[in-house]
């Protein structure tokens, strides 16, 4: 099953949550931090007042608390407005 966003939604799937630090130390898991990104995997067609300014499989920084949260077919997935997009990470 897919997801298609309507208007100037977004799909993205958060990052996973690293599990070693930089210098090699494996984190159990409650020690692992919450990824501050997300992948785009589905993009809108905007609107005549929103441009949409990602594509699909853009790493992204979403807004804390923002979005609608989905289950599908097993994977987890948050519907964002093109607003609640902070920034594109390079």
């Amino acid at each position: 099953m897919n997801i298609r966003p309507l208007q100037d939604r977004v799909v993205v799937k958060m990052a996973e949550a690293e599990e070693t630090t930089q210098s090699g130390i494996i984190l159990s898991g409650s020690a692992k931090e919450k990824p501050d990104f997300a992948v785009v995997v589905e993009v809108g067609a905007g609107t005549s007042d929103v441009k949409m300014e990602v594509n699909k499989g853009d790493k992204v920084l979403i807004s804390k608390y923002s979005g609608t949260n989905v289950k599908l077919d097993g994977e987890e997935y948050i519907i964002v407005k093109m607003e609640d997009i902070l920034a594109v990470v390079d």
